[in-house]
């Protein structure tokens, strides 16, 4: 009964994951790409870090791994996976979620706390929130704004996939609360099942008080239900 954590070339937010993940009593183990997932997976994380140099585009090559064909049976079986940073470009490149990650609207790398604004409360992922709740987590990217058409966008919204928005401290979403230029201040998305989503901030930079905060735990813990 042990979360995966998957390690790629270049990974470097895994052992915080795992640390992460420890410190809410919650099993986990950092797993190599190329020996697959472990027989008593309950739980896969796609951690943040700098897959493969982010050579062709973040998370292109690490979504061509066959762990990521793994992942993607264990997601339709309804195991929870949780791509963070590089992970939610590897999960768009995959085809986990919709929509895809590009180049930061200030072209430069960005290492701030942000706010979110919970959009739904009814996932894995939220249910310790209330829809419409902000919370503060780190943001580490230079390739974290999320693009998908208008079309794919109004199917994200009328099938409820919008997790999370980037807003202000009152949670007012507007431009200057969009720190990378995300399409609609879309920070966090669900895939067809909502035991799969994505996120460009660090949840699990958000579990230590004296740190980050703690509005992270209550997002990890969706690898408890």
């Amino acid at each position: 009964m042990t979360v995966a954590v998957i390690q790629f070339g270049g990974s470097n937010c895994d052992r915080d994951a795992v640390r992460a993940l420890e410190s809410l009593d919650i099993d986990a183990e950092r797993v190599w790409h190329e020996d697959g997932l472990p027989a008593d997976t309950t739980g896969v994380v796609v951690p943040g870090g700098f897959s493969y140099g982010d050579y062709l585009r973040a998370g292109a090559m690490a979504a061509r791994s066959p762990i990521m064909d793994e992942v993607r049976d264990a997601a339709a079986d309804g195991t929870p996976v949780l791509g963070v940073c590089n992970g939610a470009q590897i999960g768009c490149e995959s085809g986990l979620t919709e929509g895809a990650f590009t180049t930061n609207k200030s072209a430069r790398f960005q290492c701030e706390h942000v706010h979110l604004r919970v959009e739904r409360a009814d996932t894995p992922w939220t249910e310790h929130f209330e829809e419409g709740d902000v919370i503060e987590i780190p943001i580490a990217h230079g390739e974290g704004r999320f693009e998908i058409t208008e079309e794919r966008y109004d199917d994200l919204v009328d099938n409820d996939r919008v997790l999370f928005r980037y807003c202000d401290a009152d949670g007012n979403v507007t431009d200057d609360a969009n720190p990378n230029g995300s399409t609609h201040n879309v920070a966090g998305i669900l895939g067809e099942r909502e035991s799969v989503a994505v996120l460009m901030p660090h949840p699990e930079r958000a579990t230590l008080p004296d740190v980050g905060g703690t509005d992270g735990e209550n997002i990890l813990t969706g690898f408890r239900a």
